[in-house]
């Protein structure tokens, strides 16, 4: 199958990078190891799927290399837990809920200091943390575009597939911006992680999906890849590709480590969009995108919302300074909103989330 071998290359490379610091939940720092120093371990939460894992295993490395007693056996332990977004594969987001789904139980362990920091997908985020985290370290961001993933090797690009053609998306966002293209195109729901969702498509559940191409490289998997699309194509989701660590505030250990990680251009983008976000008091039932990169010296930002089934859209783009990101973001954000007016946001509350879907499933 054509996926096949992928996803049993990617089991295995899994299996394999989990070595003995890798602890289920747990409620107390470990026993088993204390430093020199007196010093316990750094407790890393995570989610338990293939792309989080290796997302927290990439934060223990760049601990490991820019702080020297991290290196240590048993210095950085990584804490698994399952989210209610992990759990429940049935539903989509909106009808669970939208945002919080995959951050609320890491947030609960950190609060609890179960875990001391956590590594988060920046878009899986809320605009909003709990009262005594902080999110102040963002690493270098991957390619934020996302990538077209064909069922059939005769269709390569968006361009080529056929009408009435069945896409598997989880995202309103995504789906949007297909319908606009195609009206005829029918977007199914399609939840679970990567290979989960590959799987799927090898089984010819659907004709094709799309996936954020940040994860598929983060673990190895870019070559599933069909064509990577630009922004003229589909513009990507707010903070897609960054990678977020948060902890508590007043933990000035875990600040210091975390902030040393910081990559300070991808943090500039990430709150430019964040704030867009934020100014249009985003809902799973909207669908938004936001883009913001650093071209000579100056931050561009694109953003856009549309209804669900991609019948109207509004579009924003401005370029202005770095240090102003957030400025420009909340700004864009505010403009969109002006433009859309209340009855737009106002009928994206007032639709239940079956409403909703069947404008896209046209079933």
């Amino acid at each position: 199958m054509k996926f096949a071998a992928n996803l049993f290359l990617l089991i295995a490379s899994a299996s394999a990078f989990a070595p003995a610091s890798l602890n289920a939940r747990t409620a107390a720092p470990s026993a088993l190891y204390m430093s020199a120093d007196g010093a316990e371990p750094v407790r890393i939460g995570t989610r338990g799927s293939p792309l989080a894992l290796a997302q927290a295993y990439l934060t223990r490395e760049l601990l490991m290399e820019k702080y020297p007693e991290l290196t240590e056996e048993g210095a950085i332990e990584i804490c698994v837990m399952k989210t209610q977004g992990d759990m429940i594969l049935d539903k989509s987001l909106m009808e669970l809920g939208g945002k919080g789904l995959f951050t609320k139980e890491l947030d609960t362990a950190l609060l609890n200091k179960e875990v001391d920091i956590c590594v988060h997908s920046m878009k899986d985020v809320p605009t909003w943390l709990p009262e005594g985290t902080v999110l102040p370290c963002n690493l270098e961001r991957e390619d934020t575009n996302d990538a077209f993933i064909s069922g059939s090797d005769e269709v390569k690009s968006l361009d080529d597939l056929p009408d009435n053609a069945v896409i598997g998306t989880a995202s309103l966002r995504r789906q949007a911006q297909l319908m606009a293209k195609n009206p005829t195109w029918k977007c199914v729901n399609f939840r679970g992680n990567v290979q989960t969702r590959l799987r799927k498509l090898d089984d010819g559940e659907v004709d094709a999906t799309l996936l954020a191409i940040a994860g598929l490289k983060r673990m190895d998997m870019a070559g599933c890849a069909t064509n990577v699309l630009d922004w003229d194509e589909m513009l990507p989701a707010v903070a897609q590709g960054a990678i977020g660590i948060q902890c508590r505030d007043d933990d000035e250990r875990s600040l210091k480590y975390i902030e040393g990680l910081n990559h300070g251009p991808t943090k500039s983008c990430v709150d430019c969009e964040r704030a867009f976000l934020e100014a249009l008091d985003g809902n799973c039932k909207t669908p938004i995108a936001g883009q913001a990169r650093i071209i000579d010296d100056k931050i561009h930002f694109r953003g856009l919302i549309s209804m669900p089934n991609g019948s109207v859209t509004y579009t924003t783009e401005t370029v202005g300074e770095i240090e102003d990101a957030a400025k420009i973001g909340k700004e864009q954000g505010e403009k969109l909103k002006a433009e859309a007016g209340e009855k737009f946001f106002e009928m994206m509350v007032e639709m239940s989330p079956q409403q909703v879907l069947g404008q896209l499933t046209k079933k």
